[in-house]
């Protein structure tokens, strides 16, 4: 059987066991600190001297790329069967994307936490606010208060080839690994993961990517972040099958995580039944094509238009939906505002139905 899985390294610690791994860590942080210039100067330094050919894009990519990348801690508070509080805390991967402290991650990385530390390559840990966080395409925004950051340059994620050069840089396993470098090739574009509701379009590559690189940095030849990793595929006998959040999509959402906090999306105002979702529900759904109407948002884009309970929704501007996905892939080509042609079937009978698509209601928290 097959898993999709994060890549958050996470873990429960009893009030002994985190009193010593603390103890760890903070030695062990403490050393980071004092040798952290040292050495990188001593890696540019060794760099610029080593011949053209161990100067490999892994090399060229950690040299790069690899500053820029930050470890994050969750720790959070869940409850156990007892419903006791019990500390958790969970490690995970950023990259900063602006000098003033703006770091790209996984929303799972930073969902439920009741406090952020980001760890940086020059040895110091700060506190981080979380400005924005998107589900949908697992992405966030933290803010650290700092200056005179390193960051990493983004590439335009459209002009990738199958094939060429992919490189993750991250923390797996926790910060005892930080800055970890594999390398291998980008193996697919346009990947689908149906593990939840959305169909977020991802990048496949055969680089190892393990517990903990969530949010770190998928990286080509040049230097230039191609993506954000994200998941792996889990299945006895499968290696080398991790995904990542193409750079285009994640420039997208970090721009409206930091304008509105949220990501702003059309929406129908419509809830569906294909036969197969149907089933999953216990009802029979008799029909050959199309998808049923079973719910409608008062006052929403679809009422407004005048669609009814029981119409069954055939196209979606001339192309065929029989799925709840192929629906929501043709309302999420659309921006907020747009006009979406429907096809229904009321009663036997096919019109057509124009929709002005509004902005999905966020939810109150």
């Amino acid at each position: 059987m097959k898993s999709i899985v994060s890549n958050f390294s996470h873990k429960n610690h009893k009030r002994l066991a985190v009193l010593v791994a603390a103890a760890f860590v903070v030695s062990a942080v403490s050393y980071a600190g004092c040798s952290a210039a040292s050495s990188s100067a001593a890696a540019e330094a060794a760099t610029d001297s080593i011949s053209s050919a161990r100067n490999t894009p892994a090399v060229y990519a950690a040299k790069t790329v690899g500053p820029a990348v930050v470890g994050i801690t969750n720790k959070a508070v869940a409850r156990d069967w007892f419903d006791n509080p019990i500390e958790t805390e969970g490690v995970g991967s950023g990259v900063i994307f602006k000098s003033d402290g703006y770091i790209v991650t996984n929303n799972h990385v930073i969902n439920g936490a009741k406090e952020l530390i980001v760890s940086l390559s020059d040895g110091r840990s700060l506190k981080g606010k979380v400005v924005g966080a998107d589900e949908v395409t697992d992405l966030a925004v933290v803010k650290i208060d700092a200056k005179d950051l390193p960051t990493a340059t983004f590439a335009d994620s459209d002009q990738i080839v199958v094939g060429e050069p992919a490189i993750a840089i991250g923390n797996p396993m926790g910060l005892e690994f930080r800055g970890s470098v594999t390398s291998g090739v980008v193996s697919a574009l346009n990947r689908t993961l149906d593990n939840s509701d959305s169909r977020v379009k991802l990048l496949q590559t055969d680089a190892a990517i393990n517990p903990g690189n969530s949010g770190g940095a998928l990286v080509n030849a040049d230097g230039e972040v191609i993506g954000i990793n994200s998941v792996k595929l889990a299945a006895n006998g499968v290696e080398g099958m991790g995904f990542a959040i193409p750079s285009n999509t994640v420039q997208s959402v970090i721009k409206e995580l930091m304008d509105k906090g949220y990501v702003a999306r059309p929406y129908l105002g419509v809830s569906v039944f294909d036969p197969e979702t149907a089933a999953r529900y216990g009802y029979s759904l008799a029909i050959d094509k199309g998808v049923y109407v079973f719910k409608l948002v008062l006052g929403g884009p679809s009422d407004k238009a005048g669609l009814q309970r029981g119409d069954i929704i055939l196209k979606a501007d001339g192309d065929e939906v029989n799925s709840i996905g192929d629906l929501r892939a043709k309302v999420s080509a659309h921006k907020v505002g747009d006009t979406i042609t429907l096809t229904i079937d009321r009663n036997n009978h096919e019109r057509t139905v124009d929709v002005t698509l509004e902005e999905m209601p966020q939810d109150k928290k």
